[in-house]
């Protein structure tokens, strides 16, 4: 697993490669027969990690493109039998591209006449074979049971594919491309940078172990990271974690909050900043101890009276969800080293679940 997260700057190098052309300051998908301008809705389909990434996919889709996009779990997608209009797009992401329920939901919308992409990291998969549109993760093998430089490489193709989806609609201008582009470029090395923090996230490792009960916050796209924190630290050190839209807070899981339950804040500065920093004061009113994921002005701000901080490069808003993937993997795989888990191979589970 440590040796996946490391292998994060070069594998989204390499991914990134496939799907922008940095001198053209255009993307460039292998669209073939399929034409998105006639796409007028999104249906994304994935479990676990690969749902998460789905998560920060809806807002990116919806922000550039302004295409309604529905997002479900594959293992619930066919049960409450969706209403699908012949000829929208139904997205399907897994690492294996053989997850059952997955390829299960992804036939259910083929026979409702939806045009199907699939993201894979697996491009001879059944999923694979069976999509319009395949848009290969090129992430190499990956062999730790938790999703790691497969969830960043899924991130940075479906970054490339809402900007195409954005631009195919209309919604881009050439100038908004070339931005997009640029920012995309910058994401392998904001991604080493954010491993260069490895040190301070182990050294800190010691105030996550004892925990029983750990909560993660974040907005906007970081809402989706903050569950994929907390799936990361159920899934290798066993305790139990939950991720939440911090304005979520006050409607019920603050009575959760007391002295034993550090709360992990996902919080980059930006627009979203300082409301997720009056959610943090609430939770520290009340004894919660916070740990802040921000970048330097963000720490400058609002760092003052956390138990410990984490910080990241400064990044545009389209990077920071490939950024703060790191910390959190970082911080998930140091607490279960001190508490002597087996990080590759959790219990009871498995890389590809292949029955439903």
């Amino acid at each position: 697993m440590q040796k996946e997260i490391y292998e994060q700057p070069i594998v989204v190098a390499q991914t990134l490669q496939s799907y922008v052309r940095p001198f053209e300051g255009e993307v460039a998908l292998p669209t073939g027969d399929l034409d998105l301008a006639t796409v007028g809705r999104v249906t994304i389909v994935a479990c676990g990690t690969s749902f998460y990434a789905g998560m920060v996919a809806k807002y990116w889709i919806e922000q550039f493109a302004r295409v309604p996009v529905d997002i479900d779990v594959a293992s619930e997608f066919r049960y409450r039998q969706p209403v699908l209009e012949p000829g929208g797009l139904a997205l399907f992401i897994s690492q294996s591209g053989e997850t059952a329920d997955t390829l299960a939901a992804l036939r259910h919308a083929r026979s409702e006449k939806q045009r199907i992409a699939v993201v894979v990291n697996v491009p001879t998969s059944s999923m694979a074979r069976e999509a319009d549109l395949l848009l290969p993760t090129h992430a190499g093998p990956e062999i730790g049971v938790a999703s790691t430089k497969a969830f960043t490489c899924q991130l940075a193709v479906l970054a490339a594919l809402s900007a195409n989806l954005a631009r195919a609609k209309g919604r881009l201008t050439r100038e908004e491309e070339q931005d997009i582009v640029a920012h995309l470029q910058e994401a392998p090395a904001a991604l080493n940078a954010a491993l260069g923090h490895d040190d301070d996230i182990a050294a800190m490792a010691h105030l996550i172990a004892p925990a029983r009960d750990v909560l993660y916050l974040g907005r906007g796209p970081d809402y989706p990271l903050a569950l994929e924190g907390a799936l990361k630290l159920k899934e290798i050190s066993y305790i139990h974690a939950e991720g939440y839209a911090a304005g979520e807070m006050k409607h019920g899981p603050i009575a959760l909050i007391d002295e034993a339950v550090p709360v992990i804040v996902l919080a980059p500065s930006g627009p979203l900043f300082e409301k997720t920093v009056s959610n943090m004061q609430e939770v520290r009113a009340r004894g919660g101890k916070i740990v802040l994921i921000s970048d330097a002005k963000g720490l400058e701000d609002a760092g003052e009276g956390c138990i410990a901080t984490i910080e990241m490069p400064e990044v545009h808003p389209l990077i920071a969800p490939l950024v703060y993937a790191v910390p959190v993997q970082l911080l998930a795989y140091h607490t279960a080293v001190l508490k002597g888990t087996d990080v590759d191979q959790p219990r009871n589970l498995a890389k590809s679940v292949t029955v439903e």
